[in-house]
């Protein structure tokens, strides 16, 4: 069977994560307009289809305004904006894709955060329930249709914005999630399920149990794969490239930052940290998945590690699976992205997802 081309989009360290030893913060890496914008344009001039610019509440860059910023110097590369759904109000939020839609002329996709509004928590069932509603009325109103929206969170009678997408349409909205609320908020809700790394046997699980959800609700979901990337020439040096990373961090450090982060107690954080729990004494949870990147880092927590062709098989694994979507980084950014874009990115068949 033909498979369509994948997306392979790269990561903007809008959320102050970037660095040469993990751990270890670095003044040149830390997050700034010049450095991220300067990630961005490597991935463009690397060949990327997209590129993730992720938004925490306290660390980092506000994630739309940069959008805006960088929108008008490209000229090929799709951003994927990330946004806590927590922290908007829907109708406006709606203005601003439209608008930076319009700046990336069309380009624009969007990562969709569960996230509380700073200071207030939410239960997850009713968090989700909010953001299945908030994807509800973004896609409404951004494929230019009048919204009568009566809600739980919110009751709105508008008119769609006077401005609209290039297309007319809703951008792509990427999501992701594992407990049972969020994967129930995703099949109701998102076009592209995102997953970080686990083992063969739980990805496959993972992408059954969504599409079985979204077949319940008539829908159907692609899927992306989240995952940092060590490629270097031999599987050897790309082996003690991932083990450098990790020789200047202490274990009190690595607990500090992975505590940062506002998603601790998460499904997917717990999946994570089981990940890197059961994998071998070397950091390895299978063959070229290493766990090591968790040790200092909440969230995506595991690393493809090798050759050319080992990362490449192991994509195209995915990909065989039903992976059509990959977002990766590596650390540092800029010039783990330039290696990969040399020496992995030409030989496999990619493009932009598109609606």
């Amino acid at each position: 069977m033909t498979r369509s081309p994948c997306e392979i989009s790269w990561f903007s360290a809008l959320c102050d994560d970037d660095y040469e030893f993990l751990g270890v913060p670095d003044p040149k890496l830390r997050s700034s307009w010049a450095h991220c914008r300067d990630i961005v344009l490597q991935a463009e001039s690397g060949g990327f289809d997209n590129i993730l610019l992720p938004s925490g509440y306290a660390l980092g860059l506000d994630t739309t305004a940069f959008a805006a910023a960088v929108a008008p110097l490209l000229h090929r590369l799709r951003l994927l904006m990330a946004v806590r759904i927590g922290e908007m109000w829907p109708p406006q939020l709606a203005r601003q894709i439209a608008t930076i839609d319009q700046l990336l002329g069309g380009r624009l996709t969007i990562n969709i955060i569960s996230s509380d509004l700073p200071g207030e928590t939410l239960a997850s069932a009713p968090r989700y329930a909010r953001t299945v509603e908030a994807m509800q009325i973004l896609k409404t109103m951004l494929n230019g249709d009048p919204l009568d929206h009566d809600g739980t969170f919110w009751k709105l009678k508008l008119d769609p914005p006077r401005i609209g997408t290039v297309s007319g349409r809703a951008p792509l909205f990427y999501f992701g999630g594992l407990s049972e609320d969020a994967r129930e908020a995703a099949a109701k809700g998102c076009d592209v399920f995102l997953m970080w790394p686990d083992r063969k046997a739980v990805v496959q699980a993972i992408i059954d149990d969504m599409t079985a959800r979204a077949a319940r609700h008539g829908r159907t979901l692609r899927f992306g794969y989240r995952a940092h990337v060590v490629v270097r020439d031999t599987e050897a040096e790309a082996r003690t490239a991932a083990d450098r990373l990790l020789s200047k961090l202490d274990a009190a450090t690595g607990a500090t930052i992975r505590a940062q982060s506002l998603d601790t107690n998460s499904a997917g954080v717990r999946a994570q940290a089981e990940l890197r729990e059961r994998a071998a004494d070397d950091g390895y949870a299978e063959d070229h998945l290493w766990t090591g990147v968790g040790r200092a880092r909440s969230g995506c927590g595991a690393a493809i590690v090798g050759d050319p062709d080992q990362v490449r098989a192991k994509l195209e694994m995915y990909r065989a699976m039903g992976i059509d979507a990959f977002i990766l980084s590596g650390y540092p950014h800029a010039a783990e992205a330039d290696l990969f874009a040399r020496h992995v990115l030409p030989h496999i068949d990619h493009a932009p997802l598109v609606a």
